[in-house]
């Protein structure tokens, strides 16, 4: 277990895209993840490979981490993470959007020039196989992840893109292009009925290469740091060496484990027992995720099964009046019952279908700390959603604007009962209202986000090196500067395809 030239924690949607780039340019890498290691496609377990499901989310399952979150005061949340090979890429709803140009222009303008929209644009084409649009520029068609579009029609979903039509909203045909925020068909990383994640991407096609070894069911419990680098992990088992460390451990996960490293905080590791390593305040601190709540609705009359049975379709992305940017809203019709794809058990609100709502810019920001009392258990996940105005503000906008979806002459025919009026005339009821359903979307990001040498809360640079520390680096979502204003799975992949392309470069 020692002697290797990179140890990546974490087999997730970023960690195995990274260990398996790494060990293409000839380096050693070993890959250890807590969870379960299926080396095979078909070795996963049928929910893990059914994209019509998402019964691996829900608590007890054990690719889940199950976490708890405090989304607000007195409002809390349990948050699904992957804990298997393929991280939560094998237990998502399979949504494969890139983020957007005013995203990575974004990252770029708070000083990582080398993650502009254009610098990252030939990693998330290495990455991809289109089946509808690789032949196009800004695409891929021979990449490890396949990605297609749902190609046969269904009631609902052709009537949801009339009705944005209707609002005058733009078509987006392709949601992974540069173009204005509109409704546009969902790109999926679904192939032949199985839902592909990143381990089965990556990973399965590099089995038996003698320079990658993936071991499963190894939880890490810190970093061991020896004159200021990083030399290896310690785990149940002893303390695997290696050149370099790399943290893939998820926005949770690698955050938690900088903390139990005695990397974070001074103080907060003081207060825990933890000797401080490096002092970076940065670590846990100011995260962002995508506020989100569901507006209810019910047919009319019985609509058929979803094609490929997949429970969605296309996806509305608008801005709110005001917004800095475009597409700081989304609404997402789900095409069937949300208690039938989670697994659940049905009730009298099984028929029951929900437009999902979410703020996909958010002001505020969430703070990840130890339990100082039990350091080593989940960390505190405190969101602190809805405590900007500014969020409360555009959050009734996006229920305001579904509901007004609901109400349009193109799905007239199809809607049955939608929210009542009197919630959506003034702002106190509907704040409440939202308040009531809050959740999250799970796309955390940003508990060790990258920045310059002057950001104080910058806890890599844009190599993604931790300050401080020699020899030990971040690739997952915890290193985003705040989360893309679209689904993070598709960015978490380009994150390590291009950290590999990093790892080399010094400046």
């Amino acid at each position: 277990m020692n002697g290797w030239d990179v140890v990546v924690v974490g087999a997730g949607t970023s960690g195995c895209a990274l260990a398996a780039r790494l060990s293409d340019t000839g380096r050693r890498v070993l890959l250890l993840e807590a969870g379960a290691d299926h080396p095979r496609p078909e070795d996963f377990p049928p929910e893990l490979r059914d994209p019509t499901t998402m019964r691996a989310a829900v608590p007890g399952h054990p690719a889940n981490w199950d976490l708890t979150a405090e989304l607000a005061p007195g409002v809390t949340a349990r948050v699904p993470r992957g804990r298997v090979v393929g991280g939560s890429s094998a237990l998502n709803a399979g949504s494969f959007i890139r983020g957007t140009r005013a995203d990575f222009d974004g990252w770029a303008a708070a000083g990582n020039d080398l993650w502009s929209y254009d610098a990252v644009l030939p990693a998330f084409c290495r990455l991809e196989a289109d089946a509808d649009l690789g032949d196009r520029p800004g695409h891929g068609a021979h990449g490890p992840v396949p990605v297609a579009r749902p190609r046969t029609a269904h009631p609902l979903a052709d009537a949801f893109a009339a009705a944005a039509a209707e609002l005058g909203h733009p078509a987006e045909p392709d949601k992974n292009a540069d173009g204005p925020p509109g409704y546009g068909p969902i790109p999926f990383n679904v192939s032949g009925g199985v839902r592909i994640n990143t381990a089965m991407a990556y990973l399965s096609p590099r089995r038996g290469r003698p320079g990658l070894a993936v071991r499963g069911g190894v939880p890490v419990r810190r970093v061991v740091v020896e004159g200021g680098r990083a030399v290896g992990v310690a785990t149940a088992d002893g303390v695997v060496r290696a050149a370099e460390v790399v943290l893939s451990a998820g926005a949770v996960g690698s955050a938690h484990l900088l903390l139990l490293s005695g990397v974070g905080p001074a103080d907060d590791l003081r207060a825990a027992g933890i000797p401080v390593v490096a002092d970076l305040p940065g670590v846990g601190a100011g995260f962002t995720d995508h506020p989100l709540v569901h507006v209810p609705f019910r047919a009319s009359r019985a609509l058929p099964v979803p094609p490929g049975r997949l429970p969605l379709h296309g996806i509305l992305h608008a801005t709110s009046e005001g917004s800095p940017v475009p597409g700081d809203l989304e609404v997402l019709p789900w095409l069937a019952p949300f208690g039938r794809i989670t697994g659940g058990a049905g009730g009298p609100d099984d028929d029951q279908l929900e437009l999902g709502v979410g703020l996909q810019r958010e002001d505020g920001r969430g703070r990840l700390t130890l339990d100082t009392a039990r350091p080593g258990r989940q960390p505190r996940l405190e969101y602190r959603y809805l405590t900007e105005e500014s969020d409360r503000r555009r959050l009734r906008d996006g229920v305001r604007l579904a509901a007004a979806l609901l109400r349009t002459r193109a799905l007239t025919s199809l809607v049955a009962a939608g929210l009542p009026a009197r919630v959506l005339e003034r702002d106190p009821d509907l704040d409440r209202w939202i308040r009531g359903r809050l959740t999250t979307a799970v796309h955390l990001a940003g508990t060790a986000r990258m920045g310059p040498d002057d950001d104080v809360s910058a806890v890599v640079d844009q190599r993604l090196r931790v300050r401080d520390v020699a020899g030990l680096r971040v690739v997952d979502t915890s290193v985003m500067p705040r989360v893309p204003s679209r689904g993070p799975a598709a960015t978490a992949v380009m994150l390590g395809e291009r950290a590999a392309e990093l790892f080399d470069a010094e400046g």
